[in-house]
């Protein structure tokens, strides 16, 4: 992706780290899930976009073992340096305008990566193209729109509301779309995927756990660019964070719209 485009640039790599490794904390057991039930196997030769830290990407590589492989393709693969593996190449390209080679992939996967391209259909384009008839393309992308603060004090739940239109109004400036896994199943029924599978994974959480960590760990990473949008002060985001802590709170800090296609043929 163009270094413009992802929310996270330029952001301190130290806690980018861990905020990635949280989310694989927090998220990894259900993308292992997704990719078995798509036919996961022992020989497959795969292709993980955005790797991110690099959890999915090295556990795929143990699936398919020494006679499958997976190809990792990242803008900036920084945080997978010494997660080499005889059968891992990681390829340091825009998702966008990689050169794959067109049908050669048995799975697809991508995490998280779509929310951040403003024209997130020609990578996804790039991604059906590479894919072998009968391969298996997984996709799993945030709604932001599902937000909703549930238990907590007046001023902390308005806050909350407030962070959420924050959010909203920064990928509009940026032209993306921040309830882009509502679009999952019909941009993936559009290219004429087949055995659709379409989960809708809106966790309810208190604070202090899991996904609530998440979003506490992005809030204080994009501080800047929320302010920027007019919408937050600095007051908001302390209660924000305050919220996202305390384990008396409880609400959706988002859904994760999971969709699986097999291409057609093969």
């Amino acid at each position: 992706m163009v270094q413009s485009d992802y929310v996270f640039q330029r952001v301190e790599d130290r806690w980018e780290l861990e905020r990635l490794r949280m989310i694989e904390k927090v998220f990894d057991p259900a993308s292992r899930r997704r990719l078995l039930a798509a036919g996961l196997q022992t020989g497959w030769r795969c292709l993980e976009v955005g790797p991110g830290a690099g959890s999915i990407m090295t556990w795929m590589s143990e699936v398919v073992g020494p006679t499958g492989q997976v190809v990792a393709v990242d803008l900036d693969p920084k945080f997978l340096s010494g997660a080499e593996r005889p059968n891992v190449s990681v390829v340091q390209a825009d998702i966008r305008t990689a050169q794959l080679p067109q049908q050669s992939f048995d799975m697809v996967h991508a995490r998280y990566v779509l929310i951040h391209l403003p024209d997130y259909e020609t990578a996804l384009e790039k991604m059906f193209n590479s894919l072998k008839p009968g391969g298996w393309l997984v996709l799993e992308e945030p709604d932001f729109s599902a937000s909703h603060g549930i238990t907590g004090n007046g001023q902390e739940l308005l806050s909350f509301r407030k962070v959420n239109q924050a959010i909203e109004q920064m990928y509009t400036g940026l032209k993306m779309d921040y309830a882009l896994g509502l679009k999952l199943p019909a941009l993936m029924q559009r290219r004429g995927l087949q055995r659709l599978t379409v989960e809708n994974d809106v966790p309810l959480c208190a604070g202090g756990t899991g996904l609530a960590t998440v979003m506490k760990m992005s809030t204080e990473q994009l501080r800047e660019k929320y302010l920027a949008t007019g919408v937050v002060d600095q007051s908001d985001l302390e209660r924000y964070c305050r919220f996202a802590d305390d384990p008396d709170t409880w609400a959706i800090y988002y859904a994760t719209i999971a969709v699986s296609g097999r291409k057609a043929g093969g």
